[in-house]
């Protein structure tokens, strides 16, 4: 009878921690879905306009950016991260010696995916940026596979690194306060990476898509916004005001909507906005990149 009587108690036990272990992961997850992650991006976490497998994304919140990773594709579909100046004694630090695979991710993306396939492995969330604001434990994560896409050698190492190099040495030091929301553009038809008689299930984006917000001074009321689309085959050295477009075009492109909780009017005219004069775009066409 004692001996019941243990069981029954120790079963209850059990009971009621499982109760509590259902209830914390649920409030963890309500404080991520609806507090971190919101704290994460601007306006409005991206989202699709029409259903596609492809697109369907696995969102991971790192410490200085969040993504939202299509498993399909193998690519990141939009990476978001917030700029501000550096500080004077921003310590920059030395990048890891690999990418690495993200143990979350479905896809299992490697580093050796990329070996001799003739693309870079392109960080969305940039190592600099991320590293010289948010420390080198935020910096190791910008080398997680999940942050990486196909990129051609030309493309990523010159404009693609002007650009980056631009937004943290200039937009940040000029606006103070910046958000970015980037990631790549693909055809109907995507290849896909293939190395030396090794295929892999990652997609090859056609171009990329930079968009640039300066918050105004009400919550999710933008003050300035700048967009890029970048084709895949560049060759470097061309002017950025080649590159400028519209939100609204790249909303086509991506089927993904941005800036969704802006009041509707001024997000159909910052969306339709294509001019660079806010930001000082004359002063950047004489900047070139380490490669350029």
């Amino acid at each position: 009878m004692f001996e019941l009587l243990q069981k029954m108690i120790y079963k209850f036990k059990r009971q009621k921690l499982g109760v509590f272990v259902i209830l914390g992961a649920i409030f963890w997850y309500g404080q991520e879905v609806f507090f971190k992650r919101s704290g994460a991006s601007y306006a409005g976490i991206p989202e699709t306009e029409k259903f596609r497998l492809a697109d369907v994304t696995h969102i991971f919140r790192k410490e200085g950016f969040m993504l939202g990773y299509s498993e399909v594709r193998g690519n990141p579909l939009w990476v978001t991260y917030h700029l501000k100046p550096k500080r004077k004694n921003a310590r920059t630090h030395k990048r890891p010696s690999g990418f690495h695979e993200e143990r979350f991710s479905l896809q299992g993306t490697k580093h050796s995916d990329y070996t001799h396939t003739g693309y870079d492995r392109g960080h969305m969330a940039p190592n600099h940026a991320i590293s010289t604001l948010y420390g080198r434990d935020a910096q190791l994560e910008t080398f997680s596979m999940v942050n990486i896409t196909p990129q051609k050698p030309n493309l990523n190492r010159k404009i693609w690194q002007r650009l980056e190099s631009i937004e943290i040495n200039k937009f940040a030091v000029w606006f103070k306060d910046v958000w970015v929301i980037t990631g790549p553009i693909f055809s109907d038809n995507p290849k896909k990476l293939k190395g030396k008689g090794k295929s892999s299930n990652v997609q090859i984006p056609k171009a990329f898509y930079k968009i640039y917000v300066v918050p105004g001074v009400k919550k999710n009321s933008p003050k300035q916004v700048l967009a890029f689309i970048i084709p895949q085959g560049v060759r470097g050295g061309a002017p950025l005001t080649r590159y400028i477009t519209t939100i609204d075009e790249i909303e086509k492109q991506t089927n993904l909507d941005f800036l969704h909780k802006v009041e509707d009017k001024l997000e159909d005219r910052l969306e339709s906005t294509k001019n660079g004069n806010a930001w000082r775009i004359k002063e950047l066409l004489k900047i070139r990149g380490r490669f350029e």
